[in-house]
């Protein structure tokens, strides 16, 4: 792995976390982590009602429900306390919510917009629409973030199975300090580039205005660059705790950034890693690192869905039992409810929580985000909702193997061709 890079080295001159493939570590954040839907909307809502100058939001999903309906509430109301609002929300994503959320919001005063929305049915024809918004991203007056895999929908809603018992399983994390800068940036250069694609005379002004974020941009890193309390890659140690940093997947300079994150924490690992994805089917080199893991005595476990809320997902995780399971994988399924999250712990100090799953569609083609965490206590915390929901799990039995063989095999292959052809119609490269 390479080692971290000082600021004042002259091949950090672009050191900055917008143009490394490897995460930037700042000192000085505080996290908490949130559980589900019923944890988040209280505590965003609370901060957005706090708001005195600006509230950004990025998210996948934004639905007309209970939970969805709090958040909305709260934007309106800043808005029309003259707080500046920018919404940005995926056009597939948010669809069906569309024409009840949008008069509301607007009429408000949000400045809300789509990206890649799908009005016509031409719109599928247009290039990049299989790449679609994913994160779920907010920031409060530049101060306070929220970071995770959970949609502005409630705990107990599947939009595809209707309402359910048990809540959906699923994490974010509400934090201050340092790592907020680069989510804000995020948010704004999303919006923009929505807003880019409707209106690009008007927006090209717009954005060039000074005191616009993305006029700021390289203002702000020069900041982080000239910030002691920074580092980039390797484990940090000569940082103010928490030690985070924001990383994020998209289709420019950070296409893999999650990926090796995952994987180089992977590679290092030496007493444990535990991941939870809703959907999984990693790359070779990613099964490669969870392999090796596995072989030199690492406990490895992978919490994956039970209960499926696409079949085909959830066959294309199961192809690869076989495979993880001989190396010596454990690998559980969660069935209380429906499982959403996507974090990750390796050891007893890093741990990830965002949007990203571990599939292709996460990794080579959605945009995503995580926030990775360098902190025992944070870690201790995940891991104790890890092992909650792995005792509430069916482990898989590795004398039970899924398919070996011939058949298995097949069945992997066409898992693959599958991912292949999807992976080329949406513009991906390279081998996955």
């Amino acid at each position: 792995m390479s080692p971290p890079l000082a600021l004042d080295d002259p091949n950090a001159s672009d050191a900055a976390w917008t143009a490394v493939q490897r995460p930037v570590f700042t000192g000085g954040n505080q996290v908490q982590l949130l559980r589900g839907g019923d944890m988040l909307f209280p505590a965003m809502v609370d901060a957005i009602s706090k708001a005195t100058s600006e509230v950004w939001l990025a998210t996948y999903i934004f639905n007309n429900d209970p939970g969805g309906d709090s958040v909305a509430r709260a934007l309106a109301e800043a808005a029309q306390r003259g707080v500046q609002v920018r919404v940005v929300l995926d056009g597939f994503g948010c669809k069906a919510s569309l024409p009840q959320l949008s008069p509301g919001l607007v009429s408000a005063g949000v400045q809300l917009t789509i990206f890649r929305p799908l009005k016509r049915w031409w719109n599928w024809l247009q290039p990049g629409q299989l790449r679609r918004l994913h994160q779920k991203l907010c920031v409060v007056d530049g101060r306070v973030g929220f970071v995770g895999g959970i949609n502005l929908l409630d705990d107990h809603l599947d939009l595809k199975h209707g309402w359910t018992d048990a809540p959906r399983l699923d994490f974010a994390v509400h934090f201050t300090g340092p790592a907020v800068q680069a989510v804000e940036q995020t948010i704004s250069a999303v919006w923009a580039r929505a807003q880019l694609g409707r209106h690009f005379k008007q927006e090209v002004k717009f954005i060039t205005r000074e005191g616009h974020p993305l006029a700021n941009a390289k203002r702000l890193i020069r900041r982080l660059r000239m910030t002691q309390n920074l580092e980039l890659a390797g484990p940090p140690s000569t940082l103010e705790p928490m030690h985070a940093a924001f990383v994020l997947r998209d289709n420019v300079r950070q296409r893999r950034t999650i990926e090796r994150s995952y994987i180089e924490a992977i590679r290092r690992s030496h007493s444990r890693v535990d991941l939870i994805s809703a959907y999984f089917y990693p790359g070779r080199e990613f099964r490669r690192a969870l392999a090796d893991a596995a072989g030199r005595g690492v406990k490895v476990r992978l919490l994956l869905q039970g209960k499926l809320d696409y079949l085909m997902a959830g066959l294309a995780a199961r192809a690869l039992y076989d495979e993880l399971l001989g190396h010596g994988v454990r690998i559980y399924e969660y069935t209380p409810a429906f499982l959403h999250a996507k974090v990750g712990l390796v050891d007893d100090d890093w741990a990830t929580v965002g949007s990203s799953n571990i599939d292709p569609l996460s990794l080579l083609l959605n945009l995503e985000a995580n926030i990775v965490v360098r902190d025992k206590n944070f870690a201790a915390e995940l891991a104790s909702e890890f092992d909650r929901a792995v005792a509430a799990s069916t482990e898989i039995d590795p004398s039970q193997t899924y398919r070996p063989g011939v058949v298995g095999a097949l069945r992997r292959g066409l898992v693959a061709w599958c991912a292949h052809v999807y992976l080329r119609l949406a513009g991906a490269t390279g081998k996955y």
